[in-house]
């Protein structure tokens, strides 16, 4: 394969045998997921609000549980997601971070802003930095690897959850990307088998960042009738309810849908702001009243399967 060394240095920065890495996907991950995707030779990844349940701890406890669980179900490496959108968000980050670094983790998966003083506090506990712009450009790349990224993820319009502002699609982002940087590029958005795989490889990327495709994965953490939702929608079913955001069908994000299209923005945020309809479709299995963010390529996951069965399907040239 074209990339091979490439995607072997990506793997030897990670500490894993495949250059696959499960998305962290908000509050759809947990410690099985993360754990199955790691012994299966790729990386899981703890998503930012994983672990939260009745029992309200703080963040600190939070991620602790989370990290214990986590090692009790593998010794192989993983992943926690960092969000930093703006300097309101780093007290909270740091938190994160110091309590990730007192479980043992090294790989963080930083997203948002290029934040110097974080970059430096990550590199200079000997971790390795995983940088994911919102809206991916020349210059945030760039940027990145300055501050010492040691990889880029190339995100493109067809992923799945919030969308980068510029639109520009997966296969036209990642080449950019890849020709702007040194180091390693990872490749996300609508990757669901293994002729993505191949195509994010042939476009310079030395690894694949994936997320809707394992939240129909038997240990994900999503409702059953959530996942039954994906694998049964085609792409061409798929609409939107702002312009950020992609989502299947449901009796709610049909009156999102025609509230965006009447230029109603405003009134349709702060719905989804107030009512958190994300977390009642994913989590609690209320389809009809929630919202289902998705890639635009859910015509390709037929099936509900192991996180173990998916890397297997998706590195058939790697394994």
């Amino acid at each position: 394969m074209k990339n091979f060394n490439q995607s072997t240095k990506l793997c030897e920065i990670l500490g894993i045998s495949l250059p696959i890495v499960q998305a962290p996907m908000n509050n759809v991950t947990n410690a099985a997921l993360v754990a199955a995707v790691s012994n299966a030779g790729g990386m899981g990844v703890l998503g930012p609000n994983a672990g939260r349940d009745a029992e309200n701890l703080n963040t600190k406890e939070r991620y602790k549980r989370e990290f214990e669980r986590i090692k009790a179900l593998t010794d192989k490496p993983y992943g926690v997601n960092i969000v930093c959108r703006n300097d309101n968000d780093k007290k909270y980050v740091l938190r994160v971070m110091e309590t990730a670094f007192e479980a043992g983790v090294k790989a963080f998966f930083f997203v948002g802003i290029v934040e110097t003083e974080l970059f430096k506090f990550i590199k200079d506990n000997g971790g390795v930095l995983v940088h994911r712009a919102l809206t991916p450009s020349v210059n945030s790349a760039r940027a990145a690897q300055e501050e010492g990224a040691d990889i880029i993820i190339a995100t493109g319009y067809d992923k799945g959850g919030v969308l980068p502002q510029n639109k520009i699609g997966t296969f036209s982002i990642v080449p950019i990307i890849a020709d702007t940087v040194s180091v390693p590029v990872m490749a996300a958005g609508g990757i669901n088998d293994v002729r993505g795989v191949r195509a994010a490889f042939a476009l310079g990327a030395s690894g694949v960042y994936v997320g809707t495709r394992f939240i129909a994965s038997t240990e994900c953490p999503a409702a059953q009738p959530a996942k039954e939702s994906i694998v049964s929608m085609g792409s061409s079913e798929l609409f939107f309810v702002s312009d950020y955001q992609r989502v299947v069908p449901s009796k709610f994000a049909k009156e999102l849908n025609a509230m965006y299209l009447n230029g109603d923005k405003e009134v349709v945020a702060q719905k989804i702001e107030r009512l958190n309809p994300l977390r009642l479709a994913m989590i609690d299995g209320d389809i009809e009243n929630g919202i289902i963010y998705v890639n635009s390529g859910i015509s390709l996951i037929k099936e509900i399967k192991s996180a173990k069965e998916i890397v297997g399907e998706l590195m058939a040239d790697f394994v």
